[in-house]
């Protein structure tokens, strides 16, 4: 499965984006989604999956995952935005029933910054 991501930006604090990832290859509704981030200089770290992965502790009550699977597409809603949310937005995939998250995308840069 090929991974797309886009809307990522410059946003001030206390605002919002929308992230999207468009999917393509196999069916999409085979794989379970999410999405990490990566902050210059940081691990990547994991930010919210659908199901019982759920959000990082961090973006709990701000960031929201979704999906579509009729457009193929998986969503980040983020609410509320901090400086610290500044990072490099990937999305990825895994089989159903696979721990491994083995698709990626190129990434989206987010910046809150004022």
């Amino acid at each position: 499965v090929q991974l797309v991501e886009s809307g990522g930006g410059l946003v001030q604090p206390g605002g919002s984006l929308r992230l999207s990832c468009a999917a393509s290859g196999r069916t999409f509704s085979t794989y379970a989604m999410g999405w990490f981030r990566q902050a210059p200089g940081k691990e990547r770290q994991f930010v919210a999956a659908i199901g019982s992965l759920g959000y990082a502790d961090s973006v709990k009550g701000r960031f929201t995952i979704s999906r579509d699977n009729a457009k193929n597409t998986v969503y980040l809603q983020m609410n509320s935005l901090k400086p610290e949310d500044t990072a490099v937005y990937y999305c990825a995939a895994r089989d159903v029933g696979s721990s491994l998250w083995r698709y990626w995308g190129q990434g989206t840069q987010v910046t809150v910054s004022s």
